[in-house]
């Protein structure tokens, strides 16, 4: 038995949890984000490396932050003493990079590390390296973000079941395993082992678990998910194989404290959604729905409280509003750093260059899609150590993801997303291990529209999704 040296100190839960699944085929860390799991899975591969057990580990991730294993990750928490090579998937690499990747399929130490974006996995040539990089090398997979495999019908989750099963050890990491509902979990548990949960198929877990009732409209009929059943039963069958911790038992955090800043509609703005809602109770009204149908009409009205519309060629076109205004006198009256999300390409263009207009451009730093690998990585690093640097304006589906921003108190949601993964995600880039001051969230709201609505369910925790088929849709739209 060797005698494992961390490189950084270990919280009680990450030291605890890491001895007791260190020698595992398979497990699943559930903690909620900001409480290490980056750290554990580092020391996992290193203790598993140093025992003989691999020597490679492949780790899908995120697109928008997959890179910080390499980058940040690694380098902070693997021993000096584990000998080590890593690199990421680019499919536009780079000369060197490529020669990285033959480097990869070479059986000869040091432990190679390999780390590719999920999304990459629905392409053949990023598949067949993967596949080839995992096929030649005792291996460790890990999975971060894990719910990116929740649709076990999509190419990706396909293409991760059939790699995974080649691999010899596996872990998949996720604050938030269930995004919708219990059954997000199979595909995850599947990945795993397809025998961990104890059913052949899909449709018997939801047999056991899901509650369904058949809807009929004229001649076309589904079935949707009603409500849950034996879910004390699936909790305890996935503790055997699984970690969950919450900040609430594991680290002493400042509070977050969420306030609302209610935004007037314009007269314009009142005019084009009433026009907007009728369109769509009118398109709805009678039809056999689905919640993408219902969403679509909804982002509508939600981009339009927002001030803009987007036409059917894509074009924005903006509407008189007074969200800028309103998020001019949130930051008046804020202290400290503050991070900014918007959902919005337009949006997040408009924020820039209101704040650059008003302190300066090296008061500010972006990351959103249109930001490059680089600028990413040194708008985080300014945004955390650059006092000039007060505002952090970011998409949360690219930004919140995977980097700490814990220089910030303050995060103003300039707009939402539907995804409730997003925001759990985003919230907790400033709410994690390294903040010492509590972080006030506040929410741009526009009264009696789907704008509050949307905040509503954020904040309770639910999916939108979840909640727009049947006849609930009407409700959003009243």
């Amino acid at each position: 038995m060797i005698d494992y040296k961390y490189k950084t100190k270990p919280f009680e839960h990450q030291d605890a949890d890491f001895l007791l699944s260190r020698d595992m085929d398979e497990y699943a860390l559930f903690w909620e984000m900001g409480l290490g799991k980056s750290k554990t899975t580092v020391d996992t591969a290193a203790w598993l490396y140093a025992t003989g057990k691999i020597n490679a580990v492949f780790i899908l991730g995120n697109k928008g932050s997959y890179r910080n294993w390499v980058t940040k990750e690694l380098p902070e928490h693997m021993p000096d003493y584990i000998d080590w090579v890593g690199t990421y998937w680019d499919s536009a690499a780079s000369t060197e990079l490529k020669k990285s990747y033959d480097l990869l399929l070479t059986p000869m130490e040091p432990l190679k590390i390999f780390v590719m974006n999920i999304e990459a996995l629905a392409f053949d040539r990023s598949f067949k390296t993967a596949e080839s990089f995992v096929n030649c090398h005792r291996t460790l997979m890990v999975i971060d973000e894990s719910t990116t495999i929740k649709n076990r019908d999509a190419k990706r989750t396909k293409a991760a079941f059939k790699i995974g099963k080649k691999a010899d050890y596996r872990r998949i990491l996720t604050g938030s395993p269930v995004t919708n509902n219990p059954l997000d979990l199979f595909s995850q548990a599947w990945f795993l082992n397809p025998h961990l949960l104890g059913f052949t198929s899909f449709y018997t877990f939801r047999a056991k678990y899901a509650e369904m009732v058949k809807i009929t409209a004229g001649n076309r009929a589904f079935t949707k998910v009603k409500g849950f059943k034996n879910l004390d039963e699936l909790t305890k069958s996935i503790q055997s194989w699984s970690s969950r911790r919450t900040k609430l038992e594991c680290l002493d955090l400042p509070e977050k404290i969420y306030q609302y800043y209610e935004v007037e509609l314009t007269d314009e703005q009142k005019k084009h959604y009433k026009s907007l809602r009728e369109k769509a109770m009118a398109e709805l009204d009678g039809q056999l729905v689905s919640a993408p149908i219902v969403l679509t009409k909804l982002l509508r009205l939600h981009q339009l409280v927002c001030g803009h519309l987007t036409t059917d060629d894509g074009t924005v076109i903006p509407i008189e509003n007074n969200r800028m205004k309103a998020l001019m006198e949130v930051l008046d009256e804020a202290s400290g750093k503050v991070i900014i999300w918007a959902n919005y390409r337009s949006d997040i263009k408009d924020i820039e260059a209101r704040l650059q207009e008003e302190y300066g451009k090296k008061a500010i730093v972006s990351y959103y899609g249109d930001t490059s690998n680089e600028d990413r990585q040194e708008a985080v690093r300014r945004f955390q150590t650059d006092p000039e640097c007060s505002y952090f304006v970011g998409n949360p589906q690219t930004g919140g993801f995977g980097i700490t921003l814990t220089a910030a108190t303050n995060v103003v949601y300039y707009s939402n997303s539907y995804n409730l993964e997003h925001r759990l995600q985003s919230e907790d880039r400033a709410h994690r291990i390294g903040q010492k001051n509590a972080v006030t969230y506040v929410d741009l709201i526009c009264r009696k529209s789907v704008d509050e609505k949307i905040v509503k369910a954020l904040r309770e925790k639910k999916m939108l999704s979840s909640q727009v088929l049947g006849d609930e849709w009407k409700e959003w739209l009243n």
